[in-house]
């Protein structure tokens, strides 16, 4: 990630409530409707050879239905005979059976190593569509959600190689040229990682583009771009204008380039990391300090000049540039300072310490040419002064003043898993990385779209609150913007140990998580009270209340599809799709 900028995030402070007090449970009734499926949902269990974490976050947890941003409470899925199944919600109380609007010209049962099918709403009118079997198919759907003028059209479809989920599309037009670009995920073999898992991710960004041949137009891949990981991205998304990429991973992905280009990296590679002598060596005591360079043959004394002043130090062999030259850690007492030549060619200096006692961590500020040797009584010291913070057992005097720490004393809510993830941003022509956040401990959350014509946002972990962030790939001074917080949110679901999907409203109204099994969580904003509220223990009057409330589901299969709009939430089981009425309608 040479050469990129390295970013950070700036919180809106206006954005967050120090004051917040948390979710006060609410009783209030929560209208639940359930819509019976004709079919089960197509969904695909993990094989025996699918057993790394990275094939449960990809495949495992995969969220079998498709939220469309670009018309407001339409859900899709595929169900097991291949057909794509439409809900368009108007009225809570009438609501039509899910419709077929597609049917996949494959026929799923006759592959046994398939994924499951995905779906993209790459703009209004575009879809991509694979079959999970490693085919990828563009369709022209016209206006969805009516019945009236939605016709699915495949305007191209080819075989891509092993079988891939997508991860994210957009469809945009450059020099008069509709193009869609797609993000296809997979994870594979890798017979050269015997140390790790034995497996890589691969993002291939594939851009379809209408070409004029032959006398018509049709569409074609344009452009193919691959990028390996060896961790499947938390975020991985297309700017809408198809010149970049954005990635939220815990380990970090690279382009794989062209054999010829692979060739030259790896000589610059080599020639970057050949391992160089240390240029002098140097030991220290409590009282000086003994700085020791190897010299040439044929230099003799008259050549060497050193001169020494209370902070720095100059070393210069004949009329050569300084061999060593700079400010030191610490002052020293110059008038004090030695230097001889040694039998074997090498020149000592010794510098007296003005502070006696006192450690340098380094002989020259910001010189990194030298190596530091330290003695066996040095090496015993140290040891013998961090025993205290390790033990072979756990905890074995606690009566003592300084307890050895017990990790197992740390809730849930306190560790991180992956706590080194990066947010980066790749630009589509260079193929290299322009952008890196160290996101640290703020823990990645979910994504979500607030806008379709805006890259799709993601929440992550500050502290206790849940802060959600919009992408702007064309502002590259406010590159990602703050705009709403979910209070305390971050700590409340780590607490949830059966979490399976996470969401919140395009409105950021509310948010909401799900278990694998029956039971919803709906976190609301904080709203002012109707009535005069005071608080109990200060007597402080309150004016606003967030409110969590919790729904069942009437099913026993596992929830299997999670979507929040502004006003429902939709669960899909196996055999029922469910709609949760949040908000009414303005």
């Amino acid at each position: 990630m040479a050469g990129a900028a390295h970013c950070s995030l700036r919180v809106k402070r206006l954005l967050l409530d120090p004051k917040f007090e948390g979710y006060k449970l609410s009783l209030e009734p929560l209208a639940c409707y359930q819509l019976g499926l004709d079919a089960a949902v197509a969904e695909v269990k993990l094989h025996d050879d699918q057993y790394t974490l990275d094939h449960m976050r990809a495949f495992g947890m995969y969220n079998y239905l498709h939220l469309d941003s670009w018309h407001q409470d339409n859900v899709y899925y595929v169900d097991q005979f291949g057909r794509v199944m439409n809900l368009s919600v108007t009225l809570d109380t009438a609501l039509q059976k899910p419709r077929e609007v597609f049917r996949l010209p494959t026929d799923l049962t006759a592959y046994d190593n398939r994924l499951c099918a995905s779906i993209h709403f790459s703009s209004a009118t575009w879809v991509t569509l694979s079959d999970g079997t490693g085919r990828l198919y563009l369709i022209k759907s016209g206006k969805r959600g009516n019945n009236a003028s939605e016709k699915w059209e495949i305007v191209f479809n080819e075989e891509l190689g092993s079988p891939f989920i997508i991860a994210h599309s957009v469809s945009f037009v450059k020099s008069d040229m509709h193009s869609v670009a797609v993000l296809l995920l997979r994870v594979e073999k890798d017979e050269l990682d015997t140390k790790g898992s034995g497996f890589h991710v691969t993002l291939e960004w594939v851009t379809i583009a209408e070409i004029n041949k032959d006398g018509g137009n049709r569409y074609e891949i344009f452009k193919k771009r691959v990028l390996r990981g060896k961790s499947v991205p938390h975020y991985a998304a297309i700017e809408p204008n198809g010149d970049g990429l954005m990635i939220v991973s815990y380990k970090p992905f690279k382009f794989m380039q062209d054999e010829d280009e692979k060739l030259e990296e790896n000589d610059n590679a080599e020639a970057t990391n050949e391992k160089k002598d240390p240029l002098y060596y140097w030991q220290q005591t409590e009282d000086d300090v003994t700085i020791t360079v190897h010299i040439p043959q044929d230099i003799t004394k008259d050549d060497i000049k050193v001169r020494f002043s209370p902070d720095n130090v100059c070393v210069t062999l004949k009329d050569q540039p300084p061999l060593i030259e700079g400010k030191l850690y610490s002052s020293v007492d110059h008038e004090s300072c030695t230097w001889i030549i040694r039998e074997n060619k090498s020149l000592e200096i010794s510098l007296i310490k003005k502070n006696e006692g006192c450690q340098w961590p380094e002989l020259i500020v910001g010189d990194t040419r030298g190596e530091f040797i330290m003695d066996s009584s040095q090496c015993s010291e140290i040891t013998e002064s961090l025993m205290h913070l390790t033990s072979e057992v756990m905890n074995p005097s606690p009566e003592k003043e300084n307890p050895p720490c017990n990790a197992q004393e740390l809730e849930e809510c306190d560790a991180f898993l992956e706590d080194s993830a990066s947010l980066c941003r790749f630009d589509g022509d260079t193929l290299k990385v322009t952008h890196v956040i160290n996101l640290g401990s703020n823990q990645y959350l979910f994504s979500v779209v607030v806008d379709p014509r805006e890259m799709p946002c993601f929440c992550l972990r500050h502290d206790v609150d849940a802060l959600l962030w919009q992408p702007h790939s064309d502002q590259p001074e406010n590159m990602w913007e703050h705009i709403a917080t979910f209070n305390a949110l971050g700590y409340v679901q780590a607490s949830k140990q059966d979490k399976k999907f996470m969401a919140c409203a395009p409105d950021y109204s509310y948010a909401a998580l799900c278990e694998c099994l029956r039971r919803v969580f709906i976190y609301r904003q904080p709203t002012p009270l109707s009535t005069v509220l005071y608080n109990r223990k200060d007597g402080r009057q309150v004016g606003q209340v967030a409110k969590q409330l919790v729904a069942t589901l009437e099913a026993n299969d596992p929830i299997l599809g999670f979507q929040a709009t502004s006003e429902r939430l939709f669960v899909l089981t196996t055999k029922t799709l469910f709609l949760i009425k949040v908000n009414s309608g303005n």
